[in-house]
């Protein structure tokens, strides 16, 4: 697939770029988008939730009255579930809601989020991003320049830039990543991708044909 090369205030040049087949035209595998989802927010979860057990609450572990003779049930202490003030049956405890997914999946689903976004056309490829302190006012009109505003994007540079990533953090619904970085739910998340053009080499030689393989 060839784009064009836009420069950043949205004018065309003479330039275009061809996606590498291996990252961007694969055959999409939603298992995969859906396994990589759910690890990624899964491992987002704090799981800090707590409720009080028997053992917690306040209250007295007194026999409330005798076991037999009252025409009442068998009642133990106030502390027990069944009361008003006592503990909660099998309450949510502490715990870890993250698992893994092996290197490969995550790859595959990367390249087939990418691949959605490369035939939906919701790729744009920049020539240089350049901002050189933060200003929330050019990151504006660079999406101002693509006609994206009121759009989520997602602007994928080829290493880390500060200022840029700085400049967007108070502009609605746009977010900067390095494109190594860069995850399966960001890109799934992100109406159209303004990518930057040696942020392509970076998909290539990570997600790509020529990838190195990783022992799980």
């Amino acid at each position: 697939m060839e784009l064009k090369v836009y420069r950043q205030d949205g004018s065309e040049t003479d330039a275009t770029v061809t996606l590498d087949a291996s990252v961007f035209d694969v055959e999409p595998n939603d298992h995969a988008i859906w396994l990589d989802v759910r690890r990624i927010q899964a491992n987002a979860r704090q799981g800090t939730h707590k409720s009080k057990e028997r053992s917690e609450t306040a209250g007295s572990t007194r026999k409330l009255y005798r076991q037999k003779g009252t025409g009442h049930a068998r009642a133990g202490d106030a502390k027990s579930p069944l009361r008003r003030s006592g503990g909660t049956f099998f309450g949510p405890r502490p715990r870890s809601y993250g698992f893994k997914v092996n290197r490969k999946t995550q790859r595959l689903a990367r390249r087939s989020a990418l691949t959605h976004k490369a035939r939906e056309e919701a790729i744009r490829v920049v020539e240089d991003f350049s901002v050189e302190a933060p200003s929330a006012r050019q990151v504006s009109a660079l999406i101002a320049a693509f006609d994206l505003e009121g759009r989520s994007v997602l602007i994928l540079t080829d290493g880390l830039h500060e200022a840029l990533y700085k400049s967007a953090r108070n502009v609605p619904k746009v977010s900067v990543r390095e494109a190594r970085n860069a995850s399966t739910l960001d890109v799934l998340g992100a109406q159209v991708i303004l990518v930057q053009k040696g942020a392509l080499s970076t998909l290539s030689e990570q997600l790509g044909q020529a990838a190195p393989a990783t022992a799980e």
